[in-house]
């Protein structure tokens, strides 16, 4: 007996050492195991033992292949529990003896480490010292020595991993307080939480007023999608813990909060059964603490930039659009506001006209196909009923069908309360807008709809002022500008007055509604004729006016034969007309008022010489008039 107590004595000395060094931070498990292992081989003979620490619910084998890794990860704790019930050494039980490496072992023994939570299963195989040192008295101090040894050094690893997890805390903070770049925040944040549990995995859930312009990979928070857990943890601000059961997963919810709102969640997964310590979940509360006040002040410093940014960007919106642009030139303007701003994949700018829906030439091409036509006719719905904005994250399920585009910002166009209009921005990926650029569009269209609806009336009272009502041929007094400039810029030119025959019988005969008719019926004529070559006008009453520049000489006499001799052919009731005509060239280039006396001349010679014909001017009509 002497000898055991030689031997224990031994033991004791060795792990007192192991104690005090582990003190000084120099040991740690496997200096454990390694000096237990020397101990049995030296004292009792014992070639191969085995440990398995069971720490945050999971088995973890010591000097042996790394092969039987895969083999024990479904071996519960409760198995060996059962096993031991009040002993502290058994028999192999048979669940590891099918397990090749564990085909030396006889035995195991239990050491515990009281609230720790940490236990160490050693296996060894048998020796007839270790079967005398069983049967005597100092068997059970061994195993309280060795116990209380792995209970000291649990208590000096979990300190130090305290003190670096928090030296990790307090340098993150610190580096958190000198950037205001939130890549480098969140990217710290992962760095650390994996440094400190590098068997956990773990996600960002970010809410979706999120710059999505990040390259450290984040999930967006989506209150339709996400666990139970989650949203009870970004909601009341408090850490949750659920065991998700269908993930096989324990589920830590750490709020990223600022002092101003909630950013979004850290989300840790564990094995199923582990459970998290209170000292780890402090460490985590705080950890997300500090990134979230880090992700706020940083938010609030590009904001302020991006708000010096989106007042210039709205001043100098303001400022082009009241140059009296028409509304195309300012609608070509907004999409390259838009995509600048935005960057989105697809723009498209929809006029109301009562009930019909206009699409405008800064538009897309997306937008003249099918699958535009559901993005425009959702939205247009949607203005039937409400004059909010939408602002949608993903289309495919607001929509009901898988979308190319699931990323959909669209904003009225209000003027005295009546939409005139809408924008639509898209963009293929989900949740690409963030909620700062959908109030950005928004302070656009709206400094910009007044301007534009001022502009489409600009351009319907020019169109009043530039057009006849009737006929929709121009009006007399854009026909004067239009050859007053042609005769300052272009090589050649014809005009061509016409009137119609006996007008006032068609009149007194079939009534003034059937005389608009024919009016009508030949200014639809000569636009077929002219086409884009020149243009028709009304001179006034049953006159009308053609001219086209840089005409060839030889074109001019056949030009107006063809359309004196169309008008008949086209008109119900049938009548015809007589023209005078004149054209000029570089040569011989007339007074602009003189171009009108000589066609009227002209023409009064037409009509006093027989009617449905044409008479080209000649000076010598002067002398006879």
């Amino acid at each position: 007996m002497r000898e055991h107590r030689e031997i224990l004595t031994n033991i004791k000395s060795d792990l007192l050492s192991l104690c005090i060094d582990s003190m000084n931070q120099k040991n740690g498990y496997d200096e454990y195991v390694l000096l237990i292992q020397n101990s049995l081989k030296q004292h009792f003979d014992i070639d191969k033992c085995c440990f398995l620490l069971y720490e945050f619910e999971s088995l973890k084998p010591f000097n042996i292949k790394s092969s039987i890794d895969m083999d024990i990860k479904n071996i519960l704790w409760s198995d060996f529990t059962t096993q031991f019930s009040q002993k502290k050494l058994v028999e192999l039980p048979k669940f590891l003896s099918h397990i090749d490496e564990f085909e030396p072992f006889s035995q195991m023994l239990l050491l515990k480490t009281g609230n720790f939570g940490v236990y160490c299963i050693l296996l060894l195989q048998e020796t007839p010292e270790w079967r005398d040192f069983l049967q005597g008295e100092y068997f059970e101090n061994f195993v309280d020595i060795a116990s209380d040894v792995l209970k000291v050094l649990c208590k000096n690893i979990e300190i130090v991993q305290n003190e670096n997890q928090y030296r990790k805390l307090y340098n993150m903070t610190d580096l958190f307080h000198s950037t205001m770049d939130m890549d480098l925040i969140l990217e710290n944040v992962l760095v650390t939480i994996q440094d400190n549990f590098p068997d956990f995995n773990v996600e960002l859930i970010l809410s979706n007023d999120q710059d999505r312009q990040t390259k450290v990979q984040i999930k967006p928070f989506d209150y339709l999608s996400e666990r139970p857990s989650a949203i009870e943890a970004f909601v009341s601000g408090q850490i949750t813990v659920e065991q998700a059961v269908e993930l096989n997963r324990c589920l830590l919810n750490a709020p990223i909060k600022g002092r101003q709102a909630i950013y979004g969640i850290l989300q840790v997964s564990a094995p199923i059964h582990y459970i998290f310590s209170k000292t780890q979940e402090d460490f985590l509360r705080m950890l997300a603490h500090a990134s979230g006040n880090a992700l706020e002040n940083a938010k609030l410093y590009h904001q302020s930039h991006r708000l010096i940014s989106d007042l210039q960007l709205i001043n100098e919106t303001s400022h082009r659009l009241n140059m009296k642009l028409d509304s195309n030139e300012m609608f070509m303007f907004l999409q390259k506001q838009l995509m600048k701003s935005f960057q989105p994949m697809e723009v498209c700018f929809i006029l109301k006209n009562g009930s019909e829906l206009n699409l405008t030439e800064a538009s897309t091409k997306l937008f003249k196909t099918d699958e535009g036509s559901i993005f425009i006719n959702h939205v247009a719905n949607h203005f039937e009923n409400s004059q909010e904005p939408l602002f949608v994250a993903d289309c495919s399920r607001l929509i009901g069908r898988e979308l190319q585009y699931n990323s959909m910002m669209a904003i009225p166009m209000i003027v005295e309360q009546r939409i005139n209009g809408f924008s639509i921005v898209l963009h293929r990926e989900s949740y690409f807008f963030s909620f700062d650029s959908f109030k950005l569009m928004q302070s656009l269209i709206h400094h910009s709809s007044l301007a534009i609806a001022n502009s489409i009336l600009r351009n319907k009272l020019q169109e009043m002022v530039d057009y006849d009502h009737l006929t929709k041929l121009h009006a007399r007094s854009f026909l004067d500008r239009f050859v007053e400039n042609s005769l300052k810029n272009d090589r050649s030119g014809m005009f061509l007055l016409i009137d119609i025959d006996n007008f006032k019988h068609v009149n007194d005969t079939y009534g003034h509604q059937v005389g608009d008719e024919v009016l009508v019926q030949i200014a639809d004529q000569l636009k077929k004729v002219i086409g884009t070559r020149g243009i028709c006008a009304r001179w006034g009453g049953e006159e009308l006016a053609v001219y086209v520049p840089n005409i060839l000489v030889e074109e001019v006499e056949k030009l107006a034969t063809q359309i004196v001799e169309s008008v008949p052919v086209a008109t119900n009731p049938t009548v015809t007309v007589s023209a005078g005509l004149i054209s000029w060239n570089t040569k011989q280039p007339p007074e602009f008022q003189s171009v009108f006396l000589h066609a009227d001349t002209a023409l009064y010679n037409a009509k006093s010489t027989g009617k449905n014909k044409f008479i080209i001017f000649d000076e010598s009509m002067l002398f006879h008039s």
